[in-house]
């Protein structure tokens, strides 16, 4: 799986980080940081991450 994260629309409002802490979090900036390859154990929670992405800004790719 790979996570692309398009940081042109991305606002940081941090709930994809709420959705799936050990795939996304907020650096000291505010700013988003992911791991672009998750294990596949995080599938679900990757989903609900782009699910709840306010600015749809997270694409999953297989």
């Amino acid at each position: 799986m790979q996570i692309i994260v398009d940081l042109a629309k991305c606002q940081d409002h941090g709930q994809c980080a709420i959705a799936a802490p050990a795939v996304f979090r907020m650096d000291d900036e505010g700013r988003l940081v992911h791991d672009a390859h998750p294990d596949d154990a995080q599938r679900a929670a990757v989903e609900e991450a782009a699910d709840v992405c306010p600015v749809q800004a997270i694409l999953i790719k297989d």
